[in-house]
């Protein structure tokens, strides 16, 4: 592709995954990376036991790249349990190793279930990973006998990294929780201070993201914690409050626009409430707001004493604490879900079916051509098959360019590092750099995993410089197979069902805009808004801000759930994008219709606060025809692939509470939408 100067660069959506993320250096998983792969080597030596050593640091690499959760509970979940699974793996490839066509047929069964149950969530996801990863190393290199000795070995690694995990544990406690929490509460703080720029929408992603992560955070480690001193109850309180305000912003962005920018005192007074969350500081303030007579900036108000009366209360009591959106259900349960989703899902099969066709060719080659050390070219496959971890094409591109970086500085260890005791501080340096680089870009970490792999097989097989070539040959094999077998010979990998998600995305919009207007059930206030908080800290308080017995809270609820789907099209418009045409242009032509159908969100969400602090409520009927202008759209959008322009009337009252809200659905009809009949709308 030519640029203005006239010199050849290639396309965007080739080169996205090489530039660095920018990401400050994770100090804590930088040094418990190099203390937890450089210590096992050590003690290998010193026992004279290097190889034993090594499979105990291989065991401590599946942990350290794992280790990406924040609060420790999940920490343990994300480092333990795909350890079991890893320890599993190992064993099925040690029981086929050197076996032939059986070990064939036993990893391609192996990554058959690990494909299906990474579409369960993200520790299954991990799970699936080590457990197909170990079964590939076990079936390709000599483990030392018994048969149980290489995953106990494996396991014990794994145990080293959790066991570094939580030294911190007995001090921190909920410490990750409530920094989470603060954080969420500056993303507000954020948000409000971009109102009525340019920036809002993307401070308003920020905001769902981290909104989810709090959540995720607290909810799940609350599960089984209902004591009346829990702090985690304090911290759920205080991260339910950011409701009122995120409702609030949106209709404080249109009244910036309209009236000019915001009181500074808003976005400074979330950020005080923010420290006073992260340092646990209980002394009360009122915030210091400017008065005003418009419904928006009187919604903000009241949502900002609220949020202050909560995070600066003591304790409040564990029972009033509303954790219905979306408290997990207990184990057992979620594990018969999790089994029946896997078992009944097309795309659980689908990708299953994917994974393991790969396997089984990159196996299948190996063992009808002689390929030095085979396992590498099935480790690439799964690795670069992962498809929670973005585009395979893209995946493939990155793996190839990272191996490659990786095979210059294993080169260099090689071949000028004496093997022994100055593998330690050479590990120690290497490991050090796979939390940095990972946070820069997949190929980045590939970079840094590649040498920490290379020098660990060299402790196992002794090969040294001989090692670099036939890696790079392998990772270029494993490369090609994914791409033919797992990308090119699968329609779905062409034919983006992004039209589809939008679709749904725009369905749930015209079911929220006909719910957010809906009359307030009986005993919630003129407001009816569902405000999750603790009784009595809501005591005093009216509005959207007041926390009422008998609340609706199924307006609540949608809105959550339909600010997570928009937040998960969102992250897969930007997988889409980086795939090669004509999916990603497909993608790129679609993005401004999923740009339009947040701005109908924001705009319902503000025209609901609106009327809840003394706007006039909308006609019933412009409600409706609101909702069937979107619910035609969403029609329009399953029935085809190409955007077709279309105009929408909607006629209503242009100085109306629902103008904003005509105005984000004319627009997003504009984009596209069903063709219509010359006498259509």
């Amino acid at each position: 592709m030519a640029s203005g100067t006239g010199r050849m660069v290639p396309p965007a959506w080739l080169t996205a995954g090489l530039r660095p993320e920018p990401a400050p250096v994770p100090w804590p998983a930088t040094v418990r990376a190099a203390l937890a792969l450089s210590l096992p080597l050590a003690a290998g030596l010193a026992l004279d036991r290097p190889a034993e050593g090594a499979l105990v640091s291989m065991g401590a690499l599946s942990g350290v790249i794992g280790d990406t959760a924040d609060a420790y509970r999940m920490r343990v979940f994300n480092i333990a349990v795909p350890q079991l699974f890893g320890a599993l793996g190992v064993t099925l490839g040690t029981l086929v190793f050197g076996h032939g066509w059986l070990a064939v047929a036993t990893l391609t069964l192996v990554a058959l279930v690990s494909g299906m149950i990474s579409s369960i969530g993200a520790v299954a996801s991990a799970s699936g990973l080590l457990l197909l990863l170990n079964a590939v190393v076990g079936a390709g290199l000599p483990m030392p006998d018994p048969w149980w000795k290489a995953p106990v070995l494996l396991g014990l690694g794994g145990l080293v990294v959790l066991a570094l995990t939580l030294l911190g544990w007995p001090l921190r406690r909920a410490a990750p929780e409530r920094a989470a929490v603060a954080a969420t509460y500056r993303t507000v703080a954020d948000l409000y201070e971009a109102a009525g720029s340019e920036a809002y929408q993307e401070k308003r992603h920020a905001v769902t993201g981290s909104l989810n992560q709090s959540y995720d955070l607290i909810l799940a480690r609350r599960t089984r914690q209902h004591g009346r001193t829990s702090s985690l109850a304090r911290l759920l309180a205080q991260l339910n409050v950011l409701i009122p305000l995120l409702e609030a912003a949106p209709a404080a962005d249109l009244r910036a626009r309209r009236h000019g920018p915001l009181s500074p005192a808003v976005a400074a007074t979330v950020r005080e409430l923010a420290d006073a969350v992260e340092h646990g500081r209980a002394e009360s303030a009122a915030p210091a707001l400017p008065p005003s007579d418009r419904p928006s900036d009187k919604a903000v108000a009241h949502a900002l004493r609220h949020a202050a009366t909560v995070v600066h209360e003591t304790e409040p009591h564990p029972h009033d604490v509303d954790d219905r959106l979306g408290r997990p259900a207990s184990l057992a349960v979620r594990a018969r879900r999790a089994t029946r989703t896997m078992l009944l899902s097309a795309p659980s099969w689908r990708y299953g079916l994917r994974l393991a066709l790969c396997i089984g060719l990159a196996q299948s080659l190996v063992s009808l051509i002689a390929v030095p050390r085979s396992y590498w070219v099935a480790l690439t496959v799964t690795f670069v098959m992962k498809p929670d971890f973005g585009s395979v094409f893209s995946r493939a591109v990155l793996r190839a360019v990272g191996t490659c970086l990786g095979l210059v500085s294993a080169a260099l260890v090689l071949a000028e590092v004496p093997r022994g005791w100055w593998d330690v501080p050479v590990m120690a340096v290497l490991a050090a750099l796979i939390p940095v680089f990972s946070a820069k870009g997949y190929a980045f970490q590939t970079a840094a995993v590649t040498p920490v792999i290379l020098l660990l097989s060299d402790a196992l097989n002794q090969q040294g410089f001989d090692l670099v070539l036939p890696r790079l040959y392998d990772s270029l094999i494993g490369c090609a197979i994914a791409l033919v077998a797992g990308y090119l010979l699968w329609p779905e990998s062409w034919h983006s069902r992004i039209g589809d998600r939008l679709a749904d995305a725009v369905a749930d919009a015209a079911a929220y805009a006909a719910l957010a207007f809906r009359p307030a059930a009986p005993g919630t206030g003129a407001s009816g808004a569902a405000v999750p908080g603790t009784g009595s800290s809501g005591a005093g308080t009216s509005g959207a801000g007041a926390s009422r017995p008998g609340v609706d809270a199924a307006r609540l609820r949608a809105r959550r759930k339909l600010y997570r789907d928009l937040s998960a099209v969102r992250s897969e418009f930007q997988r889409a994008l980086t795939e090669p045409p004509p999916t990603g242009t497909r993608a790129a032509a679609w993005w401004p219709l999923a740009i339009a159908v947040e701005r109908i969100v924001d705009a319902t969400t503000a025209a609901r606060i609106r009327v809840a602090h003394g706007a006039p409520p909308p006609d019933p009927a412009e409600v409706a025809e609101v909702a069937r202008e979107l619910r035609e759209l969403a029609d329009g959008l399953r029935a085809t692939d190409v955007l077709v322009p279309v105009r929408a009337h909607l006629p209503g009252d242009e100085d109306g509470v629902l103008a904003p809200l005509r105005q984000e659905v004319r627009a997003a009809r504009a984009i596209a939408g069903p063709e219509l009949p010359p006498d259509g709308p």
